[in-house]
């Protein structure tokens, strides 16, 4: 949930959440920055908070916490569009595999909803598990199928299956019409868009161009974890991204080959996958394919393994997108990315 690489096995301190305080709701896209938000921790909390906002025009934003300005970015989109938005701020254990420590992980609640109150957010719903889940880890889970395994899916098995059964939970919970999620996190924005289509979901998922440092470096709370020259090598993966999409106009093979050629010059960045891929499919594309692609790469730097990604246009007048357009990849399907259109 916005937060699919986070590393679970770094230490933090955990703080505790201030009182609930009850303000009123404000316009679409107003800032009020500073006014307390309301904060629930219970279901019925939650309802009753949720209930006062009225229907239509509630944007959420999910999170697993430990939030950073690339978070405040998708609260910002949310509040230029919805009249209310919602943030959730909850550790999902669903989504951590047997060699992760749950325990670990950062847990920053204070500083999460000074961020919240900065942006003016009017709802924080910031459950414990069993809250969420209270028979106990859910016999019925939401699948993410053949897109769950693979890429991330493939580094991090059964993982998918928990983002997706927890966001549809949370979707049911806030009532949410509009539900944004960052461009970053490229498979888990195609799976929820798809779980949303397929299971009939009435949200409309939104993406957010990725939030960047200066330098370039995809903002996620892991960069905390990177060291003088680990973050300079870091670097390597976004000058790649940025490499490749200079050639979309060439085709798939340059997109890839220029890529490439940058992170070969950086020895001390282990490279998992980059890849090119219909951005619908995760399938390869091929030399002949034109249209928006997703160039995306993983690697470990350090102890500190990072992904970051690229939305490109490949062929005449292509390169670098922020986000998909609305019909990116459709009208592909498995056989269409095996052979040349007649």
């Amino acid at each position: 949930m916005n937060q699919t690489e986070d590393d679970p096995d770094h230490p933090a301190d955990a703080t505790r959440a201030p009182g609930t305080t009850t303000r009123a709701g404000s316009p679409v896209g107003s800032a009020e920055a500073n006014l307390e938000p309301v904060v629930a921790h219970t279901r019925a909390e939650l309802s009753t908070a949720r209930a006062e906002l009225g229907d239509g025009g509630v944007g959420v934003v999910m999170t697993m916490g430990a939030l950073h300005e690339g978070h405040a970015t998708l609260i910002r989109q949310a509040r230029a569009h919805a009249r209310h938005v919602i943030v959730t701020v909850f550790l999902n254990p669903l989504q951590f595999g047997p060699r992760e420590d749950l325990a670990r992980y950062p847990r920053t609640h204070e500083a999460d909803l000074e961020i919240c109150r900065r942006e003016g957010v009017e709802l924080v719903f910031m459950p414990t598990p069993s809250v969420v889940y209270p028979h106990g880890d859910p016999g019925v889970r939401v699948s993410a199928g053949p897109l769950g395994n693979v890429l991330e899916g493939q580094a991090r098995p059964g993982h998918f299956d928990g983002v997706l059964t927890v966001v549809g939970k949370l979707l049911h919970l806030t009532r949410a019409d509009r539900a944004y999620f960052g461009q970053k996190d490229a498979q888990q924005l195609l799976l929820i868009r798809r779980m949303a289509r397929d299971l009939d979901f009435p949200v409309d998922v939104v993406a957010v161009p990725t939030h960047r440092e200066a330098d370039g470096l995809a903002m996620s709370s892991r960069n905390m974890y990177l060291g003088e020259y680990d973050r300079e090598t870091a670097l390597c993966l976004s000058r790649a991204l940025q490499a490749g999409a200079a050639a979309a106009v060439e085709g798939p093979s340059a997109v890839r080959r220029a890529a490439r050629a940058v992170l070969v010059r950086e020895p001390l960045a282990l490279i998992d996958y980059l890849v090119l891929v219909d951005p619908s499919t995760l399938e390869d594309v091929p030399e002949w394919y034109r249209g928006e692609a997703l160039l995306a790469v993983a690697g470990r730097v350090g102890t500190t393994r990072l992904i970051d990604n690229i939305p490109v246009n490949v062929g005449p007048g292509g390169g670098a997108l922020e986000v998909f357009s609305e019909d990116a990849g459709r009208g592909h399907d498995s056989n269409d990315l095996t052979s040349p259109p007649s």
